[in-house]
């Protein structure tokens, strides 16, 4: 018998916040953390409610191009590791003008540190990445 397939990571309609008022809630109500290449607002939902991400780039970080790559890269990290937050969250990325030129892996960086920080990652996530520094070091 084959191995299971892991579960595929999506990132649906209903995942996505879209309209004004809840990009405004989350800054009104949530809380704020700002780090490297990201500025990260959050604010908790209850149990049961899906996590959605909404996704910011002025005009600052650069051209249209660059600020495309940006959104690109950001909703994907969020859509890797969107089975490790430990609740329900409404999420919402801005783009530092410092994104511009960063890889994949440097976003990602940033956003794993800022939920880490902000006790948003499960406890099994933030020990195995603790681990996995000191062995590098």
């Amino acid at each position: 018998m084959p191995a299971e397939s892991p579960k595929r990571l999506g990132f649906a309609r209903a995942q996505r916040l879209k309209q004004a008022r809840d990009f405004a809630r989350v800054r009104r109500e949530g809380q704020r953390a700002v780090l490297g290449c990201l500025i990260t607002n959050w604010r908790r939902l209850p149990p049961g409610e899906t996590t959605r991400l909404g996704v910011v780039t002025s005009k600052k970080v650069g051209g249209a191009v660059v600020r495309n790559r940006a959104r690109r890269l950001m909703r994907e990290v969020f859509r890797v590791h969107q089975r490790e937050l430990a609740q329900p969250v409404d999420l919402v990325l801005v783009a530092r003008p410092s994104m511009a030129g960063r890889s994949l892996a440097e976003v990602e960086k940033d956003f794993l540190t800022t939920m880490s920080r902000a006790g948003l990652l499960n406890v099994e996530h933030a020990t195995r990445k603790a681990e996995q520094e000191n062995k590098n070091r």
